[in-house]
């Protein structure tokens, strides 16, 4: 690889710059952990950054989370007996329940995803 220098005063400066990979939407676990890299993992964070894997590694986070997700929620909605016949029959059990089961599929996937 060779590198092109820019001359900075006296001093001569790698030019070194990222191809615009373009502008992609990130979903609510790629965000988290974004700044948890960021915050926390500086270094990794940076590796992603020049190796121009950032977007793709945040990309595969969301797939996986939202995948992960989906099968949590079924496999606890079954399990805790959260169905349609309770949320005809009871709203506020289901709705509490359903709280209940999100935020514990929240938390499941930040430890597992976010903060791995």
């Amino acid at each position: 690889m060779k590198l092109e220098y820019i001359p900075m005063g006296e001093q001569l400066i790698p030019n070194l710059t990222l191809k615009d990979e373009g502008k992609i939407t990130l979903g609510k676990y790629a965000l988290m952990r974004k700044h948890y890299l960021k915050e926390h993992r500086p270094i990794q964070f940076t590796n992603y950054l020049t190796t121009q894997t950032l977007n793709q590694h945040l990309m595969e986070i969301d797939q996986i989370a939202t995948q992960r997700h989906d099968l949590l929620l079924e496999q606890m909605m079954k399990q805790q007996g959260v169905n349609e016949a309770l949320k005809e029959s009871n709203q506020m059990e289901w709705i509490q329940k359903m709280n209940s089961i999100e935020e514990t599929i929240h938390e499941i996937l930040r430890q597992e995803l976010i903060y791995d």
